[in-house]
């Protein structure tokens, strides 16, 4: 014998009472989703290293998320500043990428030839590199391959 329950769904978004504390700055969200922000994440990662590094080094001494909120803050305007600088110079090739991705589940190695175009026009006009952390070192990275192994399954 099984209980039935019905489903309780709240009406409205909760929205938190309490102010944040004078002491953080205020800083809005990036207001991009998943797909965006996974096909900036590696120029996310070059771009804003030393914010995430800060970060990082900040949670290891203490674990109280109050405590980092100030670095917390340091990388969410850095990655504003590098997604605004990614619209306005390289807004057709970014789209693109992030909606193969959004359309394809997520896989990078189905939008290999939308990336291409995009890691180009970012390459080019804002000179920043790309590095996947793990490749093997003196193999070409993933991105730079002309004949990746993996491909659209139908066609």
């Amino acid at each position: 014998m099984s209980s039935e329950r019905e489903a309780k769904v709240p009406s409205k978004s909760y929205v938190e009472p309490a102010p944040m504390p004078s002491s953080v700055p205020h800083v809005d969200e990036l207001g991009v989703t998943s797909a965006p922000l996974k096909s900036a994440s590696f120029f996310l990662g070059e771009y804003c290293k030393p914010y995430n590094e800060d970060f990082m080094l900040c949670k290891a001494e203490n674990r109280d998320p109050e405590h980092c909120l100030k670095e917390g803050r340091k990388v969410t305007r850095c990655a504003q500043d590098l997604i605004a600088k990614v619209r306005s110079t390289c807004l057709k090739e970014f789209d693109a990428h992030w909606q193969c991705l959004e359309n394809n589940n997520q896989e990078f190695y189905l939008c290999r030839k939308e990336e291409r175009v995009f890691n180009n026009c970012v390459f080019e006009k804002l000179k920043l590199k790309k590095d996947i952390p793990g490749s093997p070192e003196g193999k070409p990275q993933i991105h730079e391959k002309t004949w990746p192994i993996y491909g659209a399954i139908q066609k």
